[in-house]
């Protein structure tokens, strides 16, 4: 794909630009190894796009244009039923289905299968929340008497939300946080993520085509020279945060009253895989190899760039060579290929290219630095690079035995390296979810003999975690669940019913139950948009 470069001025689609914004070329994470076009059979980068580069007067200038759709909630938006954009909105998008799914593969490394998924999911998530609003009194309320008080309470909208996603699900997470926001009746802003941001470039149009000026913003282009301007001004008041603790924190103090900025803050994630002593013994070999397999696809799928991928597992010690050794193998048959490659096996490749060169040697200082403190890589060819020293087409490293001296024991590695540290006794594993920094989810592997143990664990990790999977691998879905976390991880509840929580506020309007009062609420009710009823 070619993408062109786009900016949205106040809900209008500016192709080209203005002569004033700086344009950046945006390299595709890799290329098709062909010997007729390559001889040296290397992958090499390829331009597949421009993004915009903002300035911070454009910033600024974009956030006076929010301003202006808000306009102290007496904006078009605000005041609309933001229900009747919808069908318009989702067939708009479905038109760019294709372009997005390749745009996921080109740009960022994900598979095909799991860049449709990643398309698929969204477009049934924004379904499930019109259903949602329509459906929960909550937010489509009637009438409740309470005692002498008659009340009629629904929720709305908070103001100006910044919404920041990442680069790993730059449709999906961004998605999750700013559709809500909008069906609210929130104004958005949304920074497009510098890597994983053309995608949203071939949303602008939907936006534009469903939505009325004023309702949605993009900016593009550096973070920190468009993001502290917008947050120092004060005219925000919400933050929808995705990625890492640090930067959340930076912006958060950019607020002059943060105490009246609305946070949702989905951080980073250590999740550990968890397996006890007697999912080992031989009557319990199926529910092994369930585990095994449940922990490939936690550790590994997308390469393991996800916040909900398992990224520590403590095996017990007495099983811990052996358990290294089918896991491994399981690793070393995984498919190492282009995103959009079927293999033998009839598949697309599990392991496909990281996004860019800082990924890669971020991968490699874990792994060295494990190995320098006796830890080895156990996979053939584990960390190695495929396609030459410029590719980011990266062999999962699988690291035995991992100790907590080593930097991989504590850091989220957020890619393909796998750490398995061996344990004696439960109290390592408890100290290590006491001591840690997040609090996102864990999986426990366990048979029917261990769940005395498997319970007490349960019991710790309760108070611990927001959640907590047993012999299944640590996820998001389904969207119907919240989806939430503790410590660093998170801040805020992610669901279909919790998303639309996060970005309202109860609003209350009541009087009290005479007779004289109801024909004149009858009166107001009548011609209240606010009071209308969704269909």
């Amino acid at each position: 794909p070619r993408i062109k470069p786009l900016v949205m001025d106040n809900g209008e689609v500016l192709d080209p630009p203005p002569s004033d914004v700086d344009l950046v070329d945006v390299v595709g994470c890799c290329v098709s190894q062909t010997c007729e076009e390559n001889p040296s059979g290397h992958l090499t980068s390829q331009v597949i796009g421009q993004m915009p580069q903002m300035s911070e007067e454009r910033a600024l200038a974009i956030l006076d244009s929010a301003k202006d759709g808000w306009k102290g909630g007496s904006g078009t938006w605000p005041q609309m039923s933001t229900c009747v954009v919808h069908p318009k909105f989702v067939s708009q998008m479905l038109l760019k289905r294709e372009t997005i799914i390749d745009v996921l593969m080109w740009e960022i490394g994900k598979s095909r299968k799991d860049a449709t998924a990643e398309f698929d999911r969204t477009m049934g998530f924004i379904d499930n929340l019109l259903t949602e609003i329509r459906n929960d009194a909550e937010f489509n309320s009637s009438w409740q008497t309470i005692g002498s008080t008659v009340a009629y309470v629904r929720r709305a909208a908070i103001g100006i939300i910044l919404c920041l996603g990442p680069f790993n699900y730059p449709l999906n997470e961004t998605y999750a946080t700013l559709i809500p926001a909008l069906l609210m009746g929130n104004v958005v802003i949304v920074k497009i993520p510098t890597v994983g941001g053309l995608a949203h470039l071939l949303t602008m149009e939907a936006f534009s085509n469903a939505l009325p000026a004023g309702a949605i913003h993009f900016v593009s282009g550096s973070g920190r020279k468009t993001m502290p301007p917008i947050m120092s001004s004060g005219s925000v008041d919400g933050l929808a945060f995705i990625g890492g603790s640090k930067a959340a924190d930076e912006l958060i103090r950019q607020h002059p009253r943060p105490h009246r900025l609305k946070l949702f803050l989905q951080l980073e994630a250590k999740n550990m895989g968890i397996f006890l002593p007697d999912i080992f013994i031989k009557e319990n070999a199926s529910v092994f190899d369930q585990a095994l397999d449940e922990t490939m696809t936690g550790t590994l799928s997308y390469n393991g760039q996800r916040c909900t991928a398992l990224k520590l597992l403590f095996v017990p010690s007495q099983h811990a060579d052996s358990f290294v050794e089918k896991y491994t193998k399981r690793v070393e048959a995984a498919s190492v290929g282009l995103p959009w490659k079927i293999g033998e096996s009839g598949s697309y490749s599990t392991i496909t290219p990281l996004p860019n060169q800082k990924r890669v040697a971020y991968m490699t200082k874990l792994i060295d630095d494990a190995i320098s403190k006796g830890a080895k890589v156990v996979n053939k060819d584990g960390g190695s690079l495929v396609g030459g020293p410029d590719s980011t087409l990266m062999v999962p490293a699988v690291l035995y035995p991992v100790t907590r001296d080593m930097d991989v024991f504590w850091e989220e590695q957020f890619g393909p390296v796998i750490p398995i540290a061996p344990y004696e006794e439960l109290e390592t594993i408890l100290m290590y979810a006491r001591l840690g920094d997040y609090g996102q989810q864990v999986s426990v592997f366990s048979s029917v003999n261990d769940a005395t143990e498997a319970a007490s664990l349960v019991d710790a990790f309760s108070s611990v975690f927001g959640k907590i999977n047993i012999n299944t691998q640590c996820g998001r879905s389904p969207d119907s669940l919240p989806f939430s976390g503790r410590r660093s991880s998170a801040m805020g509840v992610m669901s279909i019913r919790d998303a639309l929580r996060e970005f309202s506020i109860p609003t209350v309007i009541s009087y009290k139950n005479r007779e004289s009062n109801e024909d004149v609420v009858e009166a107001i009710e009548k011609a209240s948009r606010f009071m209308e009823q969704l269909k």
